[in-house]
């Protein structure tokens, strides 16, 4: 479990020393909203796909019933 994702070979002190830095840049107080702001977004995505999964399926349905 030496590579975690796409870190490749970061090591433990490298992934804390960048946590420090992006703790400084933002503070404590922006970083929940920031990640709540992400969720919601990989959220809409993953709603956006499934409206683009189901017409297509819909479209289907309406051929068998056709036949």
């Amino acid at each position: 479990m030496n590579q975690l994702l796409f870190l490749g070979n970061l090591s433990g002190t490298e992934i804390i020393i960048i946590a420090l830095v992006i703790l400084l840049l933002f503070g404590g107080k922006k970083i929940p909203e920031l990640m709540k702001g992400l969720g919601k977004g990989v959220k809409s995505f993953k709603d956006g796909l499934n409206e683009t999964e189901k017409p297509d399926e819909e479209k289907t349905d309406e051929k068998q019933k056709e036949e």
